[in-house]
């Protein structure tokens, strides 16, 4: 999760990617709840930029875990900070999931599985992703980063179970001593393929959903669809005058009177809406909505608004009049 997540600015300047708020959630806490509820304990916590908000939440929200912290300062790529991890690691079996990364797929099959193994899902234009080669057994005969002429359609969701660590430290340690870059940077996919090579089998798993948080626009894709397996529904006579429409997630400590909310729509912890419309759209913790209509709209926490109608995406600490 040491990423700057640039893709989500403004948001990610004042708040890391894998906590922005998502289906009354965060990204972080649905993976952590994903792999926890399949028996593992123990996390290595891949952290940069405002990294200590990411200490600061899991050690809170999950004081029961073995958490351990490394500090990526020198962003050169996903390769590059696993290698990060090779003294806690030692030889043990990894599980190895990028911070941006909800999938649906059986997480104890896989764990129980003899084999190393890599999550890939179908995609229309496998060039901006890395790709699998897989042959009709299953097994993976070779990994390539966002190649140009791909010869797969079967993209890697950044979900790698991995048995022979030390060969994975092996071969990271082989690329980074002698340069050898994807894009600019030292990739996961380079030293799998390393391993490949070098006899290790993996096998692919297809996930069922793979939900993107990268963008704006795909965040509130996946927000929708979340809302749909974590919302609990919202009573509207808890709030004065309100219309609530279905799928909705409200935080604790919110008031909301005389308005419409929903569908598709997460808020935050003690926010405050009053004469406003809001639909499609996720807002952050104690922010105040007064007489505005919000559609496809990501809004920061500690956010005041006052206007008309807009499709906004505004980061955390702002103060907006558009009236």
């Amino acid at each position: 999760m040491a990423g700057a997540g640039t893709k989500l600015r403004p948001h990610s300047y004042t708040q890391p990617k894998a906590l922005i708020p998502l289906a009354g959630k965060t990204v972080l806490s649905i993976i952590i709840d994903q792999l926890k509820d399949a028996g593992i304990q123990e996390f290595i916590f891949i952290v940069g930029y405002l990294g200590e908000k990411i200490e600061d939440y899991v050690n809170a929200r999950y004081p029961e875990l073995k958490s351990h912290y490394v500090h990526q300062t020198d962003r050169q790529g996903v390769g590059h900070a696993v290698r990060l991890t090779k003294n806690l690691v030692a030889r043990d079996e990894v599980f190895v999931v990028l911070g941006d990364t909800i999938c649906e797929y059986d997480i104890k099959e896989v764990i129980s599985s003899p084999d190393s193994m890599i999550g890939v899902r179908k995609v229309e234009d496998p060039r901006d992703f890395g790709v699998a080669e897989i042959n009709e057994q299953g097994l993976i005969e070779h990994v390539v980063e966002k190649p140009q002429i791909p010869k797969s359609n079967m993209a890697m969701v950044g979900i790698y179970k991995i048995r022979e660590s030390d060969q994975l430290f092996d071969c990271l340690e082989n690329n980074i001593s002698q340069g050898l870059r994807s894009y600019g940077e030292y990739n996961l996919t380079d030293a799998l393929d390393c391993m490949i090579k070098a006899g290790v089998k993996f096998r692919s798993f297809k996930v069922e959903n793979w939900f993107d948080c990268g963008r704006k626009e795909t965040l509130l894709e996946s927000n929708a669809l979340l809302l749909k397996k974590f919302a609990t529904d919202a009573d509207a006579s808890q709030y004065e005058n309100t219309v609530i429409v279905p799928p909705v997630s409200i935080g604790t400590g919110c008031m909301i009177k005389n308005s419409i909310i929903g569908p598709n729509v997460a808020i935050g912890e003690n926010t405050t809406v009053d004469y406003s419309i809001v639909k499609d759209s996720i807002i952050g913790s104690y922010s105040n909505l007064f007489d505005i209509v919000l559609d496809d709209s990501v809004i920061g926490s500690d956010t005041n608004l006052r206007g008309e109608s807009r499709s906004l995406n505004i980061g955390d600490n702002t103060s907006i009049d558009l009236g």
